[in-house]
């Protein structure tokens, strides 16, 4: 818990097979679908990266309660052609908070920069990318304070119209 007058502590750790649960009831709250598209496709990707040795799946915890979700995956693994911007050894990161309290660009802006810091510092990721919808405006930001920069608009199967954001490998 945090002293009085202190900064919250935002941190990662690994999800395990009992965060399961949870995350499936975060997927089935309204703000959720902003995040994620319908619950069920977010549920198969998690489902994808849960079972992968080659995602790094997180819970974001403030102070060591949990509230909220957050992966990164090798964009080869989600299949499909991926938009040309995301070169081979770009890692997508998606994120889930649990409440619209939680869903603040800070917040959710420390957590995206925790993941892709890990992300670059395990793996051989050129780049990490998000993608997030255009009437998402606080999730834009989050990217935003994260450090990555806006590709394009693409053509998204769940979110529609999407930014394409995309963080490049500290040199």
């Amino acid at each position: 818990m945090a002293e009085p007058n202190s900064q919250p502590v935002l941190r990662l750790r690994r999800a395990a097979e009992e965060d399961r649960f949870r995350i499936r009831r975060w997927l089935g709250q309204p703000h959720a679908a902003a995040q994620w598209g319908n619950a069920a496709a977010a549920e198969a990707e998690i489902n994808l990266a849960m079972g992968s040795t080659a995602a790094l799946c997180r819970i974001i915890e403030r102070d060591g309660i949990p509230i909220g979700y957050l992966h990164a995956l090798d964009v080869g693994l989600l299949g499909g052609e991926p938009p040309a911007e995301l070169v081979p050894g770009t890692w997508q990161l998606s994120a889930l908070l649990a409440s619209p309290a939680d869903a603040t660009p800070a917040t959710m802006g420390t957590a995206l920069a925790l993941m892709a810091e890990e992300v670059f510092a395990t793996t051989l990721a050129v780049a990490c990318a998000g993608l997030v919808s255009i009437r998402d405006e606080a999730g834009v930001r989050a990217f935003e304070r994260a450090g990555f920069r806006w590709q394009r608009i693409v053509e998204e199967p769940l979110l529609g119209r999407a930014w394409l954001m995309l963080g490049e490998r500290p040199h």
